[in-house]
């Protein structure tokens, strides 16, 4: 993107985007404008309750879903970093360019156009505080490799208006759980607040055990809803047990508060988390293929604003 006028962002910069792409995106499905999607009688059938509120079907029996209202949002945002170069500017002067990555999961990539023209209409309607506008200047498909997101293909650019299509990339996870015997550093460095629930309270140690939990849940409840319809036969049991034995060797996380006002509710939320780096020391190996995964999808709450993104230090797994 190039700022048009001056913008000024909170310094998290994720409720921002999650918070006008959302206003943008209900004015550009939703039919009927109701305020209340629970009970809209077209929900099951809405590009915006899909994408946006997510509910689970009636028919969902997984993992006692009908005891929650929501399922996992099909689409992150991810901000520029918080401890990036540019993560102390809070404004973007007329002029200067800025970027953030969209990942969309599953049965959200056919929707790509309209987050296009969410993104691109947020721009004429101003994002932040005073609403400075933004023009799109080229949006490009990226695959991430070690890490890393790589540049792929321009898909849409501000001079052709023009989407081109491109194919998706397949995260695998093998069903069947074979443990390692071979003992491993594995390192995380959370960039942006890792906010996780165990036993009802906020975590504030994050266990191997805990992380792979969670992991577990937001992973096969993407997939049964957003991706094949089914449970992936992973015998969570036996991960959870082996996830176990494996220990903190060092941790330098603090807890980073923030809070964002919320449009809907009328109120101001705190969403505060985790940052810094961790280590787990232990058989570390048969558990990589979900961690890759979590390094692109991120875990704990609020991830669509981002939250919970964490980078593997591949230097450690020795």
């Amino acid at each position: 993107m190039e700022a048009i006028e001056e913008i000024h962002l909170p310094y998290y910069k994720g409720s921002a985007f999650r918070g006008g792409f959302g206003n943008v995106f209900r004015k550009i499905t939703c039919i009927l404008k109701k305020q209340d999607c629970t009970e809209c009688l077209l929900k099951s059938r809405c590009i915006y309750a899909y994408v946006f509120e997510t509910f689970p079907s009636s028919s969902a029996q997984i993992m006692n879903m009908q005891k929650y209202e929501k399922i996992p949002h099909p689409f992150v945002i991810e901000p520029p970093e918080i401890n990036s170069k540019n993560s102390d500017s809070k404004i973007y002067q007329p002029g200067s360019k800025f970027e953030f990555h969209l990942i969309l999961i599953g049965k959200a990539i056919d929707y790509l156009p309209y987050f296009i023209y969410t993104f691109h209409e947020l721009g004429k309607t101003g994002i932040g505080k005073g609403r400075g506008r933004y023009k799109i200047l080229e949006i490009i498909k990226c695959k991430k490799d070690d890490g890393e997101w790589i540049n792929e293909v321009s898909i849409f650019s501000h001079t052709k208006k023009m989407i081109k299509q491109t194919q998706s990339d397949t995260i695998y996870i093998p069903e069947e759980f074979n443990i390692s015997h071979s003992k491993y550093n594995l390192s995380l460095r959370f960039v942006t607040p890792l906010r996780i629930k165990y036993m009802r309270d906020l975590v504030t140690m994050p266990e191997f055990h805990i992380l792979i939990r969670n992991l577990l849940r937001r992973l096969l409840l993407l997939y049964y809803f957003h991706c094949e319809g089914r449970e992936p036969q992973w015998n969570h049991k036996e991960i959870i047990n082996h996830a176990e034995s494996v220990v903190i060797e060092s941790s330098k996380l603090k807890w980073f508060d923030w809070e964002r006002y919320s449009s809907r509710q009328d109120t101001r939320m705190k969403l505060g988390g985790l940052m810094g780096s961790i280590t787990y020391y232990g058989n570390i190996e048969s558990f990589l293929p979900f961690i890759q995964a979590g390094e692109i999808l991120h875990i704990g709450k609020n991830t669509s604003f981002g939250l919970g993104k964490y980078l593997i230090d591949r230097r450690n797994l020795n």
